[in-house]
């Protein structure tokens, strides 16, 4: 995890009201960190929403997309103050939600690190702990601690 995400693509207690507006702020977010312009980002997520929802279950969603200008896979996580509507696959409201964004050309390594995400967020208790954290930082440190060795 820590080649895509960094403490400063944290969310500790995000604002939202619906998916939409997850969405925006989290493009916003990733447009800080990546340099791209927020609203490329929000259309390729809107993009990937419309093929299916990214809404995964048990309160998790892990919205991704591709963008050309990308040099690298970049996360951004974030925790909602409330759970939203997301259309997740178990109709459950979503409270965690993990961005990811790929260069355009990194099919195999857009594919591994949404396997290593949703790995990661399958885990009922790293689940329970990060929607227990006291801050971005300690949500920076859970995500970051079990780092699987490159051959998973």
């Amino acid at each position: 995890m820590l080649d895509l995400i960094s403490p400063r693509a944290i969310l500790p207690n995000l604002k939202a009201g619906n998916k939409k507006q997850a969405l925006q702020e989290m493009a916003r977010k990733a447009s800080e960190l990546t340099g791209q312009h927020e609203r490329a980002i929000f259309d390729v997520l809107l993009e990937r929403e419309r093929l299916g929802t990214t809404g995964v279950g048990h309160g998790i969603a892990i919205p991704h997309g591709k963008l050309s200008s990308l040099d690298r896979v970049h996360g951004v996580f974030a925790r909602l103050e409330r759970p939203i509507d997301f259309d997740a696959i178990d109709e459950q409201p979503v409270d965690l939600i993990f961005l990811l964004l790929a260069p355009e050309q990194a099919g195999a390594d857009h594919l591994k690190a949404l396997a290593r995400v949703s790995r990661l967020l399958r885990d009922q208790s790293m689940c329970e702990k990060l929607r227990g954290a006291e801050s971005g930082d300690a949500m920076y440190a859970l995500l970051t601690q079990h780092e699987p060795s490159p051959s998973n």
